[in-house]
């Protein structure tokens, strides 16, 4: 048993559930709150009255769209659930909740074993070394596996797993597990082997002797868990209970507890946002340092997506710490009211620069109001989503439509039954289509004085120069004029101006990785206004561009694909008719496994017809890897 931050605080456990579609994350969280007495009756999915897929649209279709919160108590031990999304398109959602977590739980169905999405899950948290235990559900359904299964995580998801629970009945509705204890000789055997790939001194045990007892097993399984070198499997059933104590007793005992530390100022992640009655917002913040009380300042730090930092202030109005606390403590979660415009991702204390473990989204859609008259209340809608949501980047786009930036056509019919239901406006989205990039080519310079003629007359003078920036900078502003020789609101104006303009380049495709300096600037007092910046700085910062010249560039995908003995030829010659560039190809025993990058526009075509290849025993992981120029036809 972990000893407790405090002699009064109980250990806290931020865990996720993580799995594909239909695996029975949401479920699995109904048990577990109703166990522990956190609910008074186990909600249903199919009857729409779960406790985290509270939103309409999610009882409706019956999946997880927002990660949601809920907690329970065991022992001296207060565990937050953070139930997240399993479909891809909402991926952004599981992003957000991996940053917060001291541990997952991997959900499998002991009928359906491993998908792609599993894998890509598996991936990401094994990267993290996140200490993650699996658990094997619907042990209770016809068709669960339980030996099979064991060998296709071993072989498809990581090799070092080891089941602490077994299986009598399996795919009946008399199926019930048993724990394997490290005393019986077989199983203490089995854990060895198992944790000897991961642990030097149970290796050295298992080699040279003596063996391993059942303490040295138990405190080198805690140990590898906690590293998230090694991964304990459970079987069970969410629905009928079975094994669910297993999972609990194995998250208290072998995933370590959140530090605590009340010292310093309050550090923390807002994992998620809930828009209220007014407009108002609760926001969920997970704290890493410090203490946040109720009426407290908090000052939040927000990355833009141009590289530039902001400050979101405000004070804790309403405060209500999961666990029932008055105050926040590091390591605990709360929903908090107070501070307008908060966001997903909001830093309270230090911005960090931490790398994100899934792609941005690079399917753009347009959206149209189906009644024009409802264009000005849809434009607001969008833009309150994406307020909500900064990974959807609405953005105005001609003749009336609203840009948004998704992952999939699933997320866009959600997005569209939200407008319906929770906006009041119908609207029309267009085939998605994989957003292009452009880079400056080269250096470019322009500049215009005052008064400047172009059907306006503009009382400023701009100087510009336009040159490429490091990759991944995405939009940096600069100064060479002295600074104070313009007004601050004025050199605002210029930088503000700057950054929209290069949302649409030459080519017509949002510009990135650039670096703008003002090299020139001057006004007249008091004719001047930042209306005469505003609308100079379009004009001169275009001729600068069209002087450097831009490049296009697109998304690529890496690949993997694992496809039977004889589909090897016709799923190369397929990936290679669609750009695919090769970067491996191993096995050949059982199957052969393909690697490689292939252009995103082709990866649906890909997939659409690798089950045809393949006669449905193909499988198919890729990410966004980064883009390339595009290739002129």
């Amino acid at each position: 048993m972990h000893t407790p931050n405090t002699p009064n605080t109980p250990n806290t456990l931020n865990i996720g559930i993580l799995a594909h579609v239909d695996a029975g994350k949401t479920s699995l969280t109904e048990r577990l709150l109703f166990d522990h007495g956190a609910i008074p009756r186990l909600g249903s999915v199919d009857g729409g009255d779960t406790r985290t897929d509270d939103g309409a649209i999610e009882r409706q279709r019956g999946i997880t769209i927002r990660s949601a919160v809920a907690a329970f108590t065991v022992g001296d031990t207060h565990v937050n659930l953070i139930d997240t999304p399993g479909h891809s398109d909402f991926v952004a959602e599981v992003e957000r909740a991996l940053e917060v977590l001291d541990g997952a739980v991997l959900l499998l169905s002991a009928v359906e074993g491993v998908q792609a999405q599993t894998r890509v899950l598996m991936r990401t948290l094994r990267r993290l070394r996140l200490p993650t235990v699996v658990f094997v559900n619907k042990i209770d359904r016809a068709g669960a596996r339980s030996d099979d299964l064991l060998a296709d995580v071993r072989s498809r998801l990581t090799p070092h797993v080891a089941p602490l629970n077994s299986v009598t009945g399996l795919g009946t509705a008399d199926a019930r597990v048993r724990r394997r204890s490290p005393e019986d000789p077989r199983v203490r055997a089995d854990l060895a082997e198992a944790l000897a790939e991961v642990d030097a001194a149970i290796l050295a045990g298992v080699v040279d002797g003596p063996e391993p007892t059942a303490d040295e097993l138990g405190r080198a399984l805690a140990a590898r868990t906690a590293d998230g070198s090694f991964h304990p499997v459970f079987f069970g059933s969410a629905l009928g209970g079975q094994g669910v104590p297993d999972l609990v007793e194995g998250l208290t005992r072998l995933i370590p507890p959140a530090p605590s530390s009340g010292t310093g100022a309050p550090r923390g992640t807002v994992l998620a946002v809930r828009p209220g009655p007014g407009g108002e917002r609760t926001a969920y913040l997970r704290l890493y340092e410090g203490e946040v009380t109720r009426r407290r300042r908090l000052t939040f730090l927000r990355r833009e997506s141009d590289g530039r930092s902001t400050e979101v202030v405000g004070r804790a109005t309403h405060l209500d710490v999961f666990g029932g606390a008055e105050t926040l403590t590091a390591g605990n979660i709360a929903a908090l009211t107070g501070v307008p415009g908060i966001r997903v991702g909001d830093r309270l204390g230090a911005l960090d620069d931490r790398t994100a473990q899934f792609a941005p989204p690079t399917l753009q859609t347009l959206v149209r109001a189906r009644n024009p008259a409802q264009a000005a209340p849809l434009r607001t809608a969008l833009l309150t989503l994406a307020d909500q949501d900064p990974l959807l980047h609405a953005r105005p786009a001609p003749s009336g439509a609203t840009a948004l930036l998704l992952y999939g056509e699933v997320q866009m019919e959600v997005l569209a039954a939200t407008l319906a239901q929770d906006f009041g406006v119908e609207a029309e989205f267009e085939p998605g289509r994989v957003r292009l990039l452009e880079r400056p080519r080269g250096v470019g310079e322009a500049s215009a004085e005052m008064p400047w003629h172009d059907h306006t007359r503009y009382w400023a003078t701009i100087g510009l120069r336009v040159g490429p920036g490091p990759r991944g900078s995405g939009g940096v502003f600069t100064y060479e004029t002295e600074l104070g020789a313009l007004p601050r609101a004025f050199h605002q104006a210029v930088e503000d101006t700057v950054h929209a303009t290069m949302e649409t380049g030459p080519s017509g495709a949002p510009v990135t990785d650039y670096l703008v300096t003002l090299t020139r600037s001057g006004y007249s007092a008091p004719v001047s206004t930042a209306a005469d910046f505003r609308g100079l700085t379009p004009i001169v910062l275009r001729r600068a561009l069209e002087r450097a010249g831009t490049r296009l560039y697109e998304p690529y995908h890496a690949f993997e694909t694992e496809v039977p003995l004889d589909a090897l030829a016709p799923v190369s010659a397929q990936l290679a008719s669609c750009g695919a560039e090769f970067t491996g190809t191993t096995g050949g025993s059982t199957s052969w496994l393909i690697t490689g990058e292939l252009p995103a526009r082709r990866v649906r075509e890909v997939e659409l017809r690798l089950p045809g290849l393949t006669h449905g025993e193909g499988v198919w992981w890729s990410r966004v890897s980064g883009d390339r120029e595009l290739k002129r036809p």
